[in-house]
């Protein structure tokens, strides 16, 4: 049985904080829905009406074009959803409104200081919950959690920012044809080479 909260509680927050694995959704007008999953240390609850997580730089930029496209001038419509892999079962849905923030707009400093910029960090998403649900999680399996892939760092850590900066200059919409707006990474230390 779902239920439904106006923000997000102590229960929520713990068991968001749990999870090493989360799932972004976006949708707009007469385009492929979009679903990614998200890894790393990207994620923060900064109030119980208010989260962000971390985009590195990938293959592309859908979310940032979906939420361009479907603005009505207080943000796109996202969708989080985190899975306990684990015991209690639970699936929580976030329903909100997001906006990309990129490092050279105003509300970068604020935003980006919850987290550890990482190799490849292109934008920020700054999401305005609108509602919590829970449901059972009855059907997910029980997984175990290893470790990190260190992949997408190390190619992000081994890559020349302009070379960077040159091939996704080309790249300024998404796979449907929607503009996405210009992103630029920024670059960190050294990353451990395992993987």
């Amino acid at each position: 049985m779902a239920d439904f909260f106006d923000e997000l509680n102590f229960k929520h927050i713990e068991m968001i904080e749990d999870q090493p694995v989360f799932f972004v959704a976006t949708a707009a007008a007469d385009a492929r829905i979009n679903l990614s999953p998200k890894g790393y240390d990207a994620f923060r609850v900064i109030s119980p009406k208010r989260v962000a997580y971390l985009d590195l730089g990938g293959s592309g930029n859908e979310t940032n074009a979906h939420l361009l496209a479907d603005d009505n001038g207080k943000g796109g419509r996202i969708t989080l959803m985190f899975c306990n892999f684990q015991q209690p079962a639970l699936i929580l849905r976030i329903y909100g409104r997001a906006n990309p923030v990129l490092p050279w707009e105003s509300g970068w400093d604020e935003i980006s200081q919850h987290f550890t910029l990482l190799p490849g960090t292109r934008q920020i998403f700054d999401i305005e919950v609108e509602s919590v649900q829970t449901s059972c999680g009855w059907g997910v399996p029980f997984m175990s959690y290893q470790r990190e892939r260190k992949t997408l760092l190390k190619a992000h850590s081994n890559v020349d920012p302009l070379e960077w900066a040159g091939k996704h200059k080309r790249r300024r919409e998404s796979i449907d044809g929607l503009p996405t707006r210009t992103t630029d990474r920024y670059i960190a230390g050294d990353i451990p080479q395992d993987d």
